[in-house]
């Protein structure tokens, strides 16, 4: 009985130092971020143009983003609340654009909105390929590349989701390694094992039947 005891522990000793060396050669730093977004502001007399003669401002800013603006006593800052990441960088970027240049009434919110979509356009697109390219991963659908790339904007547990997925692939990996297993085939499978959770906020369904259906498309 002894015997067989010593062989476990070593067993899930064996097992804990197999882990535990692949987490320590792949450790990643976690970014909290929670539901709302806050935006510094270069004066208190800002938050007052942000929301223009009777609300006219900040109710176009609100009905263009989807999101809520949170104008309180805070100094110098508001507030963007949303339950999408995306929705809430949009705003966010569309509020830095009106801050920086100055002019601020409905027709100048409608021309930030259309340019902050298309710079986290642009980003959502340049992150899904950076991310490809650290895990040296090639031959992914341009459509697929865009949809990782939204994972950048989406936090699960207080980490970043993108982040996440690109550790989950290097442990796959090192673990694949030296199990002997095939390693190409654990890369992808753990970088993609949440990709439903870039867009689970727009399609019904758990993340992992999304993220079955969006491989498998």
């Amino acid at each position: 009985k002894k015997l067989e005891q010593e062989e476990t522990d070593k067993v899930e000793e064996h097992a804990r130092d197999i882990i535990t060396l692949a987490v320590q050669r792949c450790a990643h730093s976690q970014a909290m971020e929670i539901t709302t977004t806050t935006i510094d502001l270069p004066s208190d007399e800002m938050k007052g143009r942000i929301i223009g003669r009777e609300g006219r401002n900040i109710r176009v800013i609100e009905q263009l983003t989807g999101t809520e603006i949170i104008v309180d006593d805070t100094p110098q800052a508001i507030t963007v609340s949303g339950f999408s990441p995306i929705r809430r960088h949009v705003a966010k970027k569309a509020l830095e654009i009106l801050i920086s240049d100055g002019r601020i009434h409905p027709g100048r919110i409608e021309e930030a909105v259309d340019e902050a979509r298309k710079n986290i356009a642009l980003d959502i697109k340049k992150s899904g390929e950076e991310a490809l390219y650290r895990l040296g991963i090639t031959g992914f659908d341009p459509k697929l590349v865009q949809i990782i790339g939204r994972l950048k904007y989406r936090t699960s547990y207080g980490q970043n989701v993108l982040e996440h997925s690109i550790e989950v692939a290097l442990l796959c990996t090192l673990l694949a390694e030296q199990l002997g297993a095939n390693v190409d085939v654990a890369k992808k499978g753990g970088f993609l094992h949440d990709i439903g959770k870039a867009v689970d906020h727009e399609v019904q369904g758990t993340h992992p039947e999304i993220g079955r259906d969006i491989a498998v498309k």
